[in-house]
């Protein structure tokens, strides 16, 4: 099936050419100004030059050249606009049609060409904190919406597992166990399992990083270790194997409470083996050369309006850099994946990087000119001070403390309201995780990804407004109408003629899902996705007061309402699962 803007496009596009037009005039938008019309046409605006007439003469022409059999009036409107409402029984044909396919009328835009989302990116060996929020929850979001829309995503975490912190925990380690065999170069027995706790490991690094900043010896001895690590001293690799292990085994457990599930937890450390024949490639082919020691690609533009420094893909010292492990990692994803996108999430500090390794990769050509290479920034989470977010005593929060924070205010908002009764204790605390990671994850995706926000716990709680908490009491309050109608025993029609305005509101807003699909993919934005099923939820509660579903005693009547739920349920609980939001059964 096609989308609703495409039907209508292409009828109005019909009429443009039967009076001699270009078709691609045609292009039907919704309405942005839903008092006066549904859709509209301004075409006959944008052409106008072109035309050498008024358009307000040329909308008239195409307008009088329809066929009206769709539409419940079509006018012009000064200076040339076409304004259009359609009959409600087009309206109904079309999302009985959506509502019988099997992806609820959301239409494919690709055929499962791979596309590799790059997201997460935690360094091991540290707890995740408030900052690995965005990338892990905004990544799931767009990999989630890639895959829904036809490609197949591939979400990678590509962990910090390779560079100087690796060497600082090394050097600390070693310092207060010096008598491990880890570190004991004529040691060739086989190594042992490293007894240490995920509090101990959590805390070497800091430590190591603030004495590696006042200590010039200890930052050597750091450095040292971590090349020998990267040139495969078996003593090193050993112990980062072990660390390897209790870290990724936490974070694992962090990620999945947000719901965020990644296809490969690959690392820096797995580009290792593609770097020295990347690196032999640059040099042959003329791309790279010395500069006071390092070797260095250059990438500046002759249109640069500001300087481009080079990049570094090879340190003094014979060490790798990030822009080293990115371009290794590049290749790596062509050979194993051949995709069409490679997705990245960060920071917006982390642009420039970015923008040089993505230069590199096509002067280099280890990635054809066809294969989107796009960086997509995001903005902090800050607290109601506008800096970023803190814990009461100024430090950085960890995530799991955040995660509980919200979770512990979720149950108690769920006692103040009175909700869940019949659940048991059990249930209670299944069901704020549940809203409490909702709260959470929508507070967070509704902002648009590149800008900072405001956390606020209370505001993201809400059951009303544009929150999370809001989203599944609709929904449940839909699941709910659908349960007592079975043990009632009532049938399910078919989506009938809308009898309010509410109803024909909404499903003109389902009528538009595609539209709202698509451009939360062309932008990387899920605050779109957030949007979209924010409107259909506030319709739907507006269509559940005003229609006692299960009181009507019309049967024809009760199963159109019945049908219609059925359906806008399905359609926010694909949002939702876009979203990487769960939704309970009872609230």
């Amino acid at each position: 099936m096609e989308t609703i803007i495409n039907k209508l496009s292409n009828v109005l596009g019909e009429a443009f050419k039967s009076c001699g037009y270009d078709a691609k005039y045609g292009k039907v938008t919704v309405s942005n100004r839903p008092d006066l019309c549904q859709f509209q046409c301004n075409g006959a605006m944008i052409g106008a030059k072109q035309f050498q007439k008024a358009p307000f003469v040329v909308a008239n022409e195409v307008v009088n050249s329809l066929n009206k059999e769709i539409f419940e009036k079509v006018e012009v409107v000064n200076p040339g606009f076409i304004n259009i409402t359609l009959k409600d029984e087009f309206i109904v044909s079309f999302i009985k049609e959506m509502a019988n396919d099997k992806d609820l009328g959301l239409i494919k835009i690709a055929n499962g060409e791979n596309v590799v989302i790059d997201y997460g990116g935690p360094n091991v060996a540290k707890p995740l904190h408030v900052g690995h929020l965005r990338s892990a929850i905004i990544g799931e979001a767009v990999k989630r919406l890639t895959s829904a829309l036809g490609y197949n995503a591939i979400g990678d975490i590509h962990l910090g597992d390779w560079g100087l912190q690796m060497g600082l925990i090394i050097t600390e380690y070693a310092e207060s166990h010096p008598d491990c065999v880890y570190f004991n170069d004529k040691y060739t027995g086989e190594y042992p399992k490293l007894e240490i706790t995920l509090d101990e490991l959590n805390e070497i690094y800091p430590k190591a990083s603030a004495r590696s900043k006042v200590d010039e010896e200890y930052m050597a001895r750091a450095q040292k270790a971590t090349f020998d690590l990267q040139k495969g001293k078996p003593g090193y690799t050993a112990f980062w194997k072990e660390i390897l292990k209790i870290s990724v085994g936490d974070l694992k457990k962090s990620y999945e409470k947000l719901n965020v599930n990644f296809e490969y937890w690959y690392g820096e450390s797995d580009s290792e083996k593609y770097i020295p024949d990347m690196l032999d490639k640059f040099i042959k082919d003329g791309f790279a050369y010395e500069s006071e020691g390092a070797l260095v690609i250059d990438v500046e533009k002759p249109e640069d309006k500001a300087p481009m420094p080079p990049v570094i893909v090879r340190k003094s010292n014979g060490s790798q850099i990030y822009a080293t492990t990115d371009l290794a990692t590049i290749v790596q994803r062509v050979q194993d994946f051949n995709p069409k996108m490679m997705l990245y999430f960060t920071d917006n500090r982390q642009g420039l990087h970015f923008e040089q390794v993505f230069r590199a990769a096509r002067k280099t050509k280890i990635v054809s000119d066809d294969v989107v290479l796009e960086w997509n920034g995001f903005g902090t989470m800050n607290g109601k001070d506008g800096k970023p977010y803190k814990t009461r005593d100024g430090g950085v929060m960890k995530l799991q403390d955040l995660i509980d924070t919200v979770c512990s205010a979720a149950l108690e908002k769920m006692q103040e309201a009175k909700t869940g009764l019949e659940l048991s204790e059990e249930e209670k605390k299944e069901t704020a995780l549940k809203v409490g990671i909702a709260a959470l994850k929508f507070g967070d995706l509704i902002n648009f990804r590149a800008k900072d926000y405001i956390f606020d716990l209370d505001k993201f709680m809400s059951f009303e407004g544009k929150t999370g908490p809001y989203l599944l009491y609709t929904m449940v309050r839909l699941k709910s109408i659908l349960r007592k109608a079975e043990e009632k025993d009532f049938k399910i029609g078919g989506i009938g003629l809308p009898k309010t305005d509410v109803e024909r509101d909404l499903m003109l807003k389902l009528l538009t899902i595609n539209e709202s699909f698509v451009q939360a993919f062309n932008d990387k934005a899920p605050s779109v996705i957030c949007e979209s099923a924010y409107q259909i939820a506030a319709l739907a509660n507006r269509f559940y007061y005003e229609n006692k579903i299960l009181s009507e005693e019309d049967e024809v009547r009760r199963g159109n309402l019945l049908a219609l739920s059925e359906y806008v349920l399905k359609v926010l609980k694909l949002h939702m699962d876009v979203l990487a939001i769960d939704v309970p059964e009872r609230m």
